[in-house]
């Protein structure tokens, strides 16, 4: 990892939940605070239908358009809100190895924040991922944020 002294790059994974929309706030309310950045990442997971290949390739462009839909509307909630201009990235595959991939590649990127969903409403597989395996994978923080977290709590702890 090459750390620049006062500058905190956030990497964000992110999908259309709520879960991560309170992830981004808490990355971009921190990356104000400290004169950082953030790099949201929208990961499209493979289909597994190979027999039916129009059909995959048809999944797969609304899939992209999706992706671009729900990166752009974030990136233009955290300009708004937090003066913000947040950098983007979609990748195709398996979302924990998106993740690894892109800290390996990119070594400005200083914190991984993941959004955890409230109890009940949401798999946190990738929480649970991350948690196990953290050190054999990425070498840098993990915070985990709590899905349910509101504005006022948020501001509390950034």
């Amino acid at each position: 990892m090459i750390h620049i002294p006062g500058h905190v790059k956030f990497l964000v994974c992110v999908d259309d939940s709520e879960e991560c929309k309170v992830a981004l706030k808490f990355a971009c309310m921190r990356a104000k605070n400290t004169e950082g950045s953030v790099l949201m990442l929208y990961v499209i997971e493979p289909q597994d239908l190979m027999h039916f290949a129009g059909v995959e390739n048809i999944m797969e462009t609304e899939a992209f358009a999706k992706a671009n839909e729900v990166l752009n509307d974030l990136k233009q909630q955290a300009q708004a809100k937090f003066g913000l201009n947040v950098e983007c990235c979609i990748e195709k595959g398996k979302k924990y190895d998106k993740i690894v991939d892109l800290v390996e590649e990119d070594e400005t990127i200083s914190i991984l924040v993941l959004g955890a969903a409230p109890e009940g409403k949401g798999s946190n597989k990738l929480v649970r991922r991350f948690s196990v395996e953290l050190t054999s994978s990425i070498l840098i923080p993990l915070t985990v944020v709590p899905g349910n977290l509101s504005e006022e709590e948020l501001l509390k702890i950034t």
